[in-house]
């Protein structure tokens, strides 16, 4: 079966629902906050979204989407009747307050003249949505709303007139792809406009594992808007003129040595006695300086004349030390005395301040990963001899291949 040739249970549909869920979450909670209000967000079981607004009564919101954004939201649609059952319900075992706000989110377009196209958040008819929803609950015959249309029905009039107040329908909203238009428009202010693809993505990346983490807990508290914003500022603060992102999901990769093993920088740290534990750091620290500068670049962030400009700053750093290395040494240099000015210089590439990428790139293994790049193309080296002696190991590696 190809790609786009799913099954009947192919789970697409579902999961894109939950992740438009989260989005759209996302979506609500960045247009919330220049409010100035205390934001709380919960999100229950991926089905609901609730909003806590200080000043204003609680809004529960439920998405529908739909793939080919042709849902039918009819007067006897089970999408609408499961949402009502779930309201009604909840207000009626307590979870959910009396004086909440409801918002149906569907990619859906309303057919005119029913229920949910009544209440709309313009052309509003309150009196009509109930009449439709009143005889569809005790004329229609749809088995699987029926539980939907007996809760409906016990309700006293007046509690029903006030559920239905209550209702927005906000149909037409954008699908899951069409989202990125709205969450630019919402951080349009973070970053320059070049930079919000980046921006949003690395945004986005904490908001899914911090639903997770809210979902994975029961007795989790609600997502705050204090946690949001915060997270918005420190993003921020990395696509300043002065600084780069430095991303968690590069940070915490485990990285497998075994690719690295035959590389000519770990061939250098072998030639001065590293043992293996330095050397999966020095791994680490490669893998960790390539990706990001790859990223960077990727994402226009920084350029290659940028990153060569860089490397001649740290060559002319290691320079210094390698040259008062060379002098301290003399001429006449025993061999372990040269491996251990080597080790000691080695030990100023893990342990000591290096020239930044840029003034507020704080991280370490930039710099040190960056020399080991260029230890890998031999500019530079611990080893007094080490072009000598990588240089002959590496001919005699291709002259036996």
């Amino acid at each position: 079966m190809s790609g786009n040739q799913r099954g009947q249970f192919s789970a697409s549909a579902p999961t894109l629902g939950y992740f438009y869920q989260c989005r759209y979450a996302l979506l609500e909670a960045l247009r919330r906050l220049p409010s100035g209000d205390r934001i709380c967000v919960s999100i229950e079981t991926l089905d609901d979204v609730v909003f806590e607004t200080d000043g204003t009564p609680i809004d529960i919101l439920q998405t529908k989407h739909h793939i080919n954004s042709a849902g039918n939201l009819g007067d006897a649609s089970i999408d609408l009747w499961k949402t009502l059952r779930i309201w009604v319900e909840g207000q009626s075992d307590g979870s959910i307050p009396l004086g909440a706000r409801f918002f149906l989110i569907t990619t859906s377009l309303c057919s005119e003249g029913t229920a949910v196209a009544y209440l709309r958040p313009t052309g509003r008819n309150v009196s009509a949505a109930l009449e439709r929803l009143r005889a569809t609950a005790t004329t229609s015959t749809n088995q699987t709303n029926a539980a939907a249309y007996q809760v409906f029905r016990e309700l006293e009039n007046n509690d029903q007139v006030r559920l239905v107040e209550s209702i927005t329908v906000l149909d037409s909203s954008p699908s899951i792809g069409q989202l990125d238009d709205d969450l630019h428009q919402a951080i349009f202010h973070a970053v320059e406009r070049q930079h919000l693809g980046s921006f949003l993505q690395r945004l986005e990346g904490w908001w899914f594992q911090r639903v997770i983490k809210h979902l994975l807990d029961d007795e989790a508290l609600p997502i705050l808007g204090e946690e949001l914003e915060a997270e918005e500022s420190h993003i921020r603060s990395q696509f300043r003129q002065d600084n780069l992102p430095i991303d968690d999901d590069i940070m915490q990769e485990s990285v497998d040595a075994t690719g690295y093993l035959d590389r000519i920088f770990v061939e250098q740290l072998k030639l001065i006695g590293v043992n293996q534990n330095r050397i999966l750091s020095a791994i680490t620290n490669y893998y960790r300086a390539f990706t990001h500068r790859s990223r960077w670049i990727r994402e226009n962030l920084i350029y290659v004349g940028d990153l060569e400009r860089y490397e001649r700053k740290l060559i002319e750093e290691w320079d210094v030390m390698f040259q008062q290395m060379r002098d301290e040494l003399g001429n006449s240099a025993a061999e372990n005395a040269k491996t251990r000015a080597a080790q000691q210089l080695y030990k100023w590439i893990e342990a000591g301040s290096h020239i930044q990428i840029r003034p507020a790139v704080t991280e370490p293994a930039i710099a040190r990963g960056t020399y080991q790049m260029l230890a890998d193309g031999l500019k530079v080296g611990w080893h007094l001899e080490f072009r000598d002696r990588l240089e002959a190991l590496l001919s005699g590696v291709e002259a036996s291949q």
